[in-house]
């Protein structure tokens, strides 16, 4: 593909994410995003199948951008376990960004959950690619003691997933004060599980 192909599609879905944030999913034609984007139909046609074909490829773009984050995480000088903080925290703002940055896309995203779901599994598979690697380090420095890295990855990918909704509304992380709190107790269990008296 070359770069003024490239080029033109990233304009197209940009154009696409800022018309849907605005007038919303159902109220954005073909036509508007050609208009917004000074192409023709047919140029759209030419990278894209429909409108669900575009919608497909913001979510799609908007997941490239939270990757981004996560690996320029993973590359860091930090020990295992500030890393492991900065990731959980970072992913959580990132994920949060994004659903406001895209106006009334946030109803999309918790009424078509299905469709994000299998743009990001992709996304999925590389976030627990990188928590096992951030837990090998650590168990490799002695900060972690981690029996099955792998599984452990899956169940904090897995509850990051679950975390999400509750604090892109703010049930998690309203006040600061409320935040770093929930914050030490959430650190709290991940590094220190719950014990049985």
């Amino acid at each position: 593909m070359s770069i003024t192909v490239t080029k033109t599609r990233d304009v197209l879905v940009d154009v696409a994410r800022q018309l849907f944030a605005r007038l919303g999913f159902d109220n954005t034609t073909m036509n508007d995003i050609a208009q917004a984007s000074k192409k023709g139909r047919r140029t759209i046609y030419t990278y894209f199948k429909s409108k669900d074909d575009i919608f497909g490829a913001v979510i799609e773009s908007e997941i490239d951008k939270l990757y981004k984050v996560l690996t320029d995480i993973a590359a860091r000088d930090l020990p295992a376990d500030e890393k492991l903080i900065t990731l959980i925290y970072t992913r959580l703002d990132a994920v949060k960004t994004i659903v406001f940055r895209n106006g009334t896309l946030r109803a999309l995203f918790f009424r078509d959950i299905w469709r994000v779901e299998k743009a990001r599994k992709k996304f999925d598979r590389e976030e627990i690619r990188i928590i096992k690697i951030i837990l090998d380090d650590g168990v490799n420095a002695g900060v972690f003691d981690v029996p099955d890295s792998n599984m452990t990855a899956m169940i904090i990918h897995h509850a990051l997933k679950g975390l999400e909704v509750p604090y892109i509304r703010g049930k998690i992380g309203g006040s600061e004060t409320a935040f770093l709190s929930q914050k030490q107790n959430m650190m709290n269990l991940i590094f220190n599980g719950i014990k049985i008296k």
